[in-house]
């Protein structure tokens, strides 16, 4: 069993940063890719970025590559988004989610556990 608890969104400018914060307890975390996606109102969940087990990989969605980063610290049982160079469109809840494997994936159904969430808003 994971628990995923995200923490860091809100409200910026465009072109701002911000950093999201998924902190995760359970025993298993260290050895599962971990995976962000967001769900903006009126449009389907999609991927955003995962990163291996190890942190030796990552991937990207096309709309965000080179401008988030995905990072873990397993010592600290938590994944990081960062969000740079931000626009109106990156607006979304953002999730992050614990995969079954240790590979990245940019599928959701590859992911066992979720978070609740957490709100990020872009103002043009």
């Amino acid at each position: 069993q994971v628990q995923l608890v995200e923490s860091g969104g809100g409200l910026v400018q465009a072109g701002g940063s911000l950093r999201l914060s998924c902190a995760a307890s359970g025993p298993t975390f260290s050895s599962r890719a971990m995976g962000w996606f967001r769900q903006a109102p009126g449009k389907e969940r999609e991927f955003v970025g995962a990163i291996s087990w190890s942190g030796s990989s990552t991937y990207y969605a096309d709309s965000v590559k080179g401008r988030f980063t995905v990072s873990r610290d397993n010592a600290k049982n938590t994944v990081y988004l960062q969000m740079n160079s931000l626009k109106p469109e990156d607006t979304a809840v953002y999730y992050c989610a614990a995969a079954a494997g240790w590979t990245v994936q940019p599928i959701g159904n590859k992911y066992d556990y979720w978070g609740q969430g957490t709100q990020v808003t872009v103002s043009s």
